[in-house]
């Protein structure tokens, strides 16, 4: 009789192609995803050794970071970012890589691109050269980020040398209550484990809050694994994730669908299965998250007052340098706390749910005239799907901007940013300090919570507004 295993050990034990003793695993690569900024070394790496990539139909880059998300009919006047945005151009022609450029139809940020394109399949192994790449567990796929020098490894070999993680099962039980979100979720997981208290481990969230998500609440959950140190995130395919990869356009069909589907199924972890940790959450007690601090650890329901650095033990001197940096008083309250800027977006929230929450609650509502307010869709698709839904409409007729597909103000290397001092809540995934700008000011929180905050100008728990 075989021994039960988890997904995890499923998809690893697969694509394990040589492994000695004491060494990392010869680990082979399904999906490479490849972007503007951490790319550019890894081809000139290429150049210099007279190197081909090994697969380039496993490989897909895309324009995302550097862009500004601005009309694409003007230049890109950052000399930096216009020359990473050409030397990709360079290096996917001369290496015979798919490029989804500007103006193209599936240009967008790579991690929403990939399961848009139905690139990301479950029982794959998926990298690239950014953090986040761990959105793709989703899918029940392996999916981590890699550094350039890894970048170069597979382009070249499409393998990468791994040490193999440990496993830790989370555990969500019970229904999510209204108002409350997987942004909300993966905040109070990292609120309660550490930014590094999943370090070494490749986290498997269950139970029947996760069953009940989206494939995009689904994806906004296992982006943030990282924020919590973990190598990786996944979820178990199901109904759900077939039904979203259906007729996709690199989805396999017909026989080959329901071959490929009657695999899937047997990916979920088996009965029986053993990790190497649990932690178990009663998502039914969950309410609206937001963080005070200078990383996604320092979270607290949105009712809770600002933590004091005295009670906080071991991270007593963390937190108070945090609550300097942001301006803070520990035991006040951050409800009310006034914003300057509302961000929606990023490849954690920028996906049509997330756009559709936003505008349902800002239909008919203006923003607070003391605060400007970004919507950045995810991808090309998903800006005209918004936009066949007149969802820019809804914002623009609130007083927010409606922007073209990108990063935009996740990372403030394109042009969106915020001036020193300014106070944001944003949908993205980290809040360190200078991440949105040079002494800028992060709260990360749900689309629901940024809506509210918008149309209100201070921090606002969005209960209050949903009847």
């Amino acid at each position: 009789m075989t021994q039960p295993r988890t997904l995890f050990e499923k998809i690893w034990d697969k694509h394990v192609v040589a492994h000695e003793p004491g060494s990392p695993a010869v680990l082979y690569i399904d999906l490479h995803l490849v972007h503007e900024v951490t790319s550019p070394q890894a081809f000139q790496g290429l150049r210099e050794k007279g190197l081909k990539v090994r697969r380039p139909d496993h490989t897909q880059a895309t324009m995302d970071h550097s862009i500004p998300t601005t009309d694409r009919s003007l230049p890109i006047l950052d000399a930096i970012a216009a020359k990473q945005v050409n030397q990709l151009r360079t290096n996917c022609h001369e290496f015979g890589i798919p490029l989804a450029d500007l103006g193209d139809e599936n240009q967008g940020i790579v991690h929403v691109i990939g399961p848009e394109m139905g690139l990301t399949q479950p029982g794959m192994t998926v990298v690239c050269g950014d953090s986040h790449t761990s959105t793709h567990g989703a899918f029940g796929a392996l999916a981590f980020g890699i550094g350039t020098t890894e970048v170069e490894h597979v382009l070249a070999t499409q393998c990468l040398l791994q040490n193999r993680p440990k496993t830790y099962e989370v555990r969500f039980a019970g229904a999510l209550p209204k108002g409350v979100g997987s942004k909300d979720l993966i905040l109070a997981l990292i609120a309660r484990i550490g930014v590094g208290g999943g370090t070494g481990y490749v986290l498997e969230y269950t139970g029947e809050a996760i069953r009940a998500l989206s494939m995009e609440g689904r994806m906004t959950v296992c982006n943030m694994s990282i924020e919590g140190g973990a190598r990786a995130g996944m979820i178990a395919p199901d109904d759900i994730t077939f039904e979203y990869l259906a007729g996709r356009p690199n989805a396999p069909y017909g026989d080959a669908w329901d071959d490929a589907v009657g695999r899937w199924r047997r990916l979920p972890s088996d009965e029986g299965a053993t990790y190497d940790k649990l932690i178990s959450i009663d998502a039914a007690t969950l309410e609206p998250m937001i963080t005070y601090g200078t990383n996604p650890g320092m979270g607290i329901a949105i009712t809770q007052p600002v933590p004091d650095p005295a009670s906080a033990g071991a991270n007593g001197e963390s937190i108070r340098k945090a609550l300097d940096y942001m301006a803070l008083e520990a035991g006040k309250p951050l409800l009310g706390h006034a914003v300057d800027v509302v961000f929606i977006g990023s490849c954690t929230n920028s996906r049509i749910s997330d756009l559709r929450e936003a505008a349902q609650l800002m239909k008919g509502r203006k923003v607070s005239p003391n605060v400007r307010v970004l919507v950045v869709p995810g991808s090309e698709k998903i800006k005209k799907q918004a936009e066949s839904e007149n969802l820019p409409e809804i914002f623009r007729a609130a007083g927010a901007e409606w922007r073209e597909a990108g990063c935009s103000m996740c990372i403030a290397m394109n042009g969106d940013q915020l001036a020193p001092g300014q106070y944001c809540v944003s949908t993205s995934n980290r809040n360190f300090e200078g991440r949105q700008g040079k002494g800028g000011r992060t709260f990360l929180a749900s689309p629901l919570t940024a809506a509210a905050s918008a149309l209100n100008g201070v921090v606002t728990d969005v209960r209050t507004m949903l009847g």
